[in-house]
């Protein structure tokens, strides 16, 4: 890999304790990209070395740069980290622990070039965390009903996606459906996973898997949500009022029985008035979800009109972040 003046690839690297694997990640890099690809490692906070291992690397290899957070912000937080920097047409998320291969980078890259705006992979090999990775990836399919069978494997994407998704804390691993909810072109291509040699996995355990879990929740809610948001205050307004009215209708039976019962009353007045308020709700959410929507053609219109944002820099130099 030689090094070009405008590279049109990105492959941003977080890293967090990685510093066994700086070495051999950069040398495979470098042996397998071509020259208009650059490398952005982004340290997380590492305590083991790892950004000044990295940063002495730089005088070998001129495609790289080199940056840093003080603080573990979390692999999200490392990826747009690295946007800032990134010059690339095309960007690519690669993991330090080398589990991936660089020439599938590669493989994701020419696949964009044919018309896709974001590539996963299709993870082929034995690995741990599989089954677990199953049941999770058949929850996400058909949540969020996209058709592709690892959501959070090798990605390389158009940077205009990442751009125009939002993403919170630990929500990298739902860039695909993201950006398939927003209308941009998703592919699949196999890729291989490798066993880690060096350093330890950083998302193991059960926590983990609650946490996936609760992420995977939140996302296909505010996907729906933002989309409709009447369906769901509209469904529990409903409902509301359908069982005030069969709470009223059973009053007025025991009342004209001589069984009167006042706190029946006052969960009929309950109901009704949470309705209503449900659906005052609804209207809001709906409100609230034009101007969304007002605003991301806004966005469009400004990036059409400006083209993409670019940050400007020195190559080769390191920064801080956090």
């Amino acid at each position: 890999m030689g090094f070009s003046s405008k590279p049109s690839v990105t492959v941003i690297v977080p890293a967090f304790n990685e510093t066994e694997n700086i070495a051999p990640l950069l040398g495979e890099l470098s042996a397998k990209l071509p020259a208009d690809y650059e490398v952005v490692i982004v340290d997380d906070g590492s305590t083991d070395g790892t950004y000044e291992t990295a940063v002495a690397a730089k005088a070998q290899y001129h495609f790289l740069t080199v940056l840093r957070h003080h603080t573990n912000l979390g692999k999200t937080a490392a990826i747009m980290t690295g946007m800032e920097s990134a010059q690339g047409e095309f960007v690519s998320v690669f993991d330090a622990d080398l589990q991936f291969r660089p020439e599938d980078v590669v493989a994701q890259v020419e696949k964009l070039r044919e018309g896709s705006d974001i590539v996963t992979g299709r993870k082929q090999g034995k690995y741990e965390k599989r089954v677990v990775s199953s049941i999770y990836n058949r929850l996400a399919r058909v949540m969020f009903g996209i058709k592709v069978h690892d959501i959070n494997a090798l990605k390389t994407f158009r940077r205009e996606v990442l751009e125009g998704v939002g993403l919170r804390k630990d929500w990298h691993r739902y860039i695909v459906p993201l950006a398939a909810a927003r209308g941009f072109r998703v592919a699949e291509i196999p890729v291989v996973l490798r066993p880690r040699k060096f350093g330890e996995a950083k998302y193991s355990g059960r926590a983990r898997i609650l946490v996936g879990l609760f992420d995977l929740v939140a996302v296909a809610f505010q996907l729906t949500f933002m989309r409709k948001p009447m369906l769901y205050f509209g469904v529990l307004g409903t409902g509301a009022l359908v069982l005030g009215f069969l709470v009223g209708l059973l009053a007025v039976i025991l009342r004209l029985a001589g069984h009167g019962f006042r706190p029946l009353l006052y969960l009929v007045i309950l109901l009704v008035v949470a309705g209503l308020v449900l659906f005052a709700a609804g209207f809001l959410g709906e409100s609230l979800a034009g101007i969304s929507d007002r605003l991301d053609r806004l966005e469009r219109l400004v990036r059409k009109q400006n083209g993409t944002e670019e940050t400007d820099g020195a190559r080769g130099s390191d920064g801080d972040r956090g």
